[in-house]
């Protein structure tokens, strides 16, 4: 089976932002952009993006999965990066018109039509190291993918790192590639030194999150997790889970978590660790390593609320549980 995120529908829904408007949106090949090699993005970073799913029920509609907060999501960051101003409702159809194109496509359970939305400045001006992008481009790409981590992958491998930062502190809720790519460089050593698969970044020994998830600790009937803040992405599945967490009667304390309460908490057998995020759903951690130790998580294994929490959001999106939320909008 090719990797997560390769194979793409081969068309795309595509606008640009000129002489202060959006155009009217069209359908292009995927691999047919262009871009001026003075092009903001590729001198600033002026770039941000989205991760949201389309679902396929057994009735064979389509549904996608909480578009409206992927959207605003979306309009902050490209508010936040300077970039022009989006078009939400053009936007949202956008994505409905493209994944309606190829709701054929959208594969049966487990897997999952995923929606990466991006924005990018276009302006071809090296000048401009300090001043926002006059034009952009805002693409909506789909790529029909499996399960992130196949069924019955093992528990995660965690470093604990309280000296470094995922990114710039006001820079954390943005989903911009700068992110990602300042966190690369930690993650690989971390892969090389210490086998681990992730790192969780916590600075000064404040729990926050990993390159590319939101982190969660189950402890008995409570669910704990860092409150909102700049530095970090506010994820919607995080906002799921917690959702469905208090569906089921647990207790949900955001709040700031330290390195020291988080080892001790871990060491109880009952304790369960997990990363949340649309590729990666929810999944459970076994060990942390911290100064060159590993601690155990709970028994090590996937956890039985971890995989219930799990279930329940998949139930949902796949149309085997009712949408009491409203988190689903059908395509066709």
């Amino acid at each position: 089976m090719a990797a997560f995120g390769t194979v793409f529908m081969p068309k795309m829904a595509l606008t640009t932002f000129e002489n202060n408007q959006w155009s009217p949106a069209a359908t292009v090949a995927a691999d047919s952009i262009q871009l001026h090699p003075g092009a903001h993005v590729l001198h600033y970073s002026s770039t941000c993006f989205e991760g949201l799913k389309a679902f396929r029920h057994s009735d064979g509609s389509v549904h996608v999965f909480r578009m409206d907060q992927n959207v605003k999501r979306f309009a902050q960051s490209s508010r936040f990066l300077s970039l022009p101003a989006i078009d939400e409702s053009q936007v949202s159809q956008m994505i409905l018109d493209i994944v309606a194109q190829y709701a054929a496509d959208v594969p049966e359970p487990p897997g999952s039509m995923y929606i990466r939305p991006t924005h990018i400045g276009t302006e071809g001006a090296i000048g401009k190291a300090a001043a926002p992008t006059a034009t952009s481009m805002l693409y909506v790409l789909l790529s029909p993918v499996g399960d992130y981590f196949t069924a019955g992958a093992k528990a995660l491998r965690i470093l604990l790192d309280e000296t470094g930062m995922r990114c710039a502190p006001h820079m954390g809720m943005i989903k911009s590639g700068g992110n990602y790519a300042s966190a690369l460089g930690p993650i690989l050593r971390a892969k090389a030194e210490v086998q681990a698969d992730q790192i969780l970044f916590c600075p000064g020994g404040d729990v926050q999150e990993t390159g590319a998830a939101n982190f969660l600790l189950i402890d008995g009937n409570e669910i704990i997790t860092k409150g909102l803040d700049s530095s970090f992405l506010h994820g919607v599945t995080r906002s799921t889970i917690l959702t469905l967490a208090a569906d089921l009667g647990m207790t949900v304390s955001e709040r700031n978590i330290t390195v020291d309460e988080l080892l001790e908490r871990a060491a109880k057998p009952s304790v369960e660790a997990a990363l949340s995020g649309t590729a990666a759903v929810l999944t459970p951690i076994g060990t942390f390593i911290h100064n060159g130790k590993e601690h155990k998580v709970g028994t090590g294994e996937a956890g039985p609320t971890t995989q219930k929490l799990r279930q329940a959001l998949n139930d949902i999106q796949w149309g085997k549980a009712p949408d009491t939320h409203g988190w689903l909008t059908q395509v066709v």
